[in-house]
């Protein structure tokens, strides 16, 4: 069992720090090399550059969520959903069709149980608003 995930290529996952400029922000994102490949991947897919495609990102997620916690963390996850969502052909393996032509909705209807936001897909839009707002009341509260 072993052998299939040790015989990876060392250089995939020694990691790499990149400076980016998010809205006049100088920061650093220090990913393993395997995850820029991916994040590269992505934003070919749609025209972008990983840079370009790390702040519409990051914009999206605080228009959505109001707040970034962990952003590097974030971005692993998202290159291994985007594999992922492949492997369970959500995604065309295609590369010359856009994320953005994509239908997020019908893309993320109905994921296995623990892949996210599946269900909140599925509800009105005040429903997800509710839901929303009922996290960050939630995130909020003293532990």
């Amino acid at each position: 069992m072993c052998e299939i995930f040790i015989s990876a290529e060392p250089a995939s996952y020694d990691s790499r720090t990149r400076s980016v400029r998010l809205h006049g922000v100088v920061t650093s994102i220090r990913l393993e090399n395997l995850f820029w490949s991916v994040l590269e991947e992505i934003a070919a897919r749609d025209g972008m550059g990983v840079v370009q495609l790390i702040e519409k990102l990051y914009d999206e997620l605080v228009a959505a969520r109001g707040a970034v916690g962990n952003f590097a963390s974030f971005l692993r996850v998202t290159a291994l959903r985007y594999q992922a969502l492949m492997a369970h052909q959500r995604i065309p393996p295609d590369q010359a069709v856009p994320i953005r032509s994509l239908d997020a909705h019908a893309v993320l209807h109905a994921l296995p149980p623990g892949w996210g936001r599946a269900a909140e897909m599925d509800q009105p839009a005040s429903a997800s608003s509710s839901a929303r707002a009922w996290a960050a009341v939630k995130s909020s509260a003293p532990v």
